[in-house]
């Protein structure tokens, strides 16, 4: 027996001779290549379209991951520009200085008497020249009395500009206790920027009731990075919600140790500022 091709309309009239063509089974296997070669391109145009849409769907997710990502940087690049500024603009206090005071030289004086030839007896006490050992016994200074002084020269000790200068104890204090805007070197996450994010998406929680009221934003936390690397200080400057604003200084308090910022090569507490984003799905 020859090969039958199934999907040629040929093999019902062969199996339909000599019989009831007008039966309704004759007709419906007659007609049965045309409906599975319109099954198939219908399957193949609904599978077509179904793919193309799942492929827009991905490509737009990534575009507006992309985008916020972009806006996330932006964002930060801002407001750490703001902190630059507000930090140039107040003013260097100087240390008030009382000026040096010059201390006039002095000197010790003694009472000169131009000569003049008079005999011994119309000659005074005082007037006269008197010997080595005695000149130091009775000294005057200036037009004043007062003691005169053997060394000749008076140093000025002064001690007004060591009072105005305090110790080396509590400058460094006030360096380790003092919270920098902007230092020479920022405070880093473990990994980078790109881990940070990583991170507050895994760990970040999205309130239930945010949820269930369709509430989504992006929190602004600021917080301080110790001179040990631990955080502090965590502050929310930019809320979206209650519930969002308290998770995201929740996960903000939680994160790991970070790099401390250094100035002048020394590790110091340094304000950060960091965006914690809640997006429903």
């Amino acid at each position: 027996m020859a090969k039958i091709d199934l999907y040629d309309p040929k093999w019902v009239d062969m199996v339909f001779a000599e019989k009831n063509q007008a039966y309704g089974a004759y007709v419906l296997r007659k007609q049965t290549s045309a409906r599975n070669i319109r099954s198939i391109v219908f399957l193949l145009i609904a599978a077509l379209l179904i793919g193309g849409f799942l492929a827009y769907k991905v490509h737009q997710q990534k575009m507006e991951e992309e985008k916020l990502a972009y806006m996330e940087a932006q964002e930060l690049a801002k407001l750490r520009d703001q902190l630059k500024e507000k930090k140039e603009d107040k003013p260097v206090v100087q240390p008030k200085v009382e000026p040096k005071k010059e201390i006039p030289e002095v000197r010790e004086t003694q009472k000169f008497t131009a000569p003049v030839i008079k005999k011994d007896e119309l000659v005074k006490e005082e007037n006269q020249v008197k010997q080595m050992d005695d000149l130091d016994k009775k000294v005057a200074v200036g037009v004043k009395d007062q003691e005169g002084v053997k060394d000749r020269t008076v140093e000025a000790i002064r001690n007004d500009i060591a009072v105005n200068t305090p110790p080396k104890e509590e400058v460094k204090q006030q360096v380790v206790e003092k919270i920098f805007d902007v230092v020479e070197v920022p405070p880093t996450f473990p990994g980078g920027e790109g881990q940070l994010r990583a991170w507050l998406a895994s760990n970040t929680k999205y309130p239930p009731v945010a949820e269930d009221n369709g509430i989504q934003g992006r929190v602004i936390v600021q917080f301080v990075v110790e001179r040990d690397g631990s955080v502090s200080n965590v502050n929310v400057v930019r809320g979206v919600d209650p519930s969002l604003d308290k998770e995201a200084a929740r996960v903000v308090r939680s994160m790991p140790k970070w790099t401390p910022g250094k100035q002048n090569g020394q590790a110091v507490r340094a304000r950060f500022n960091v965006p914690v984003v809640f997006k429903l799905q």
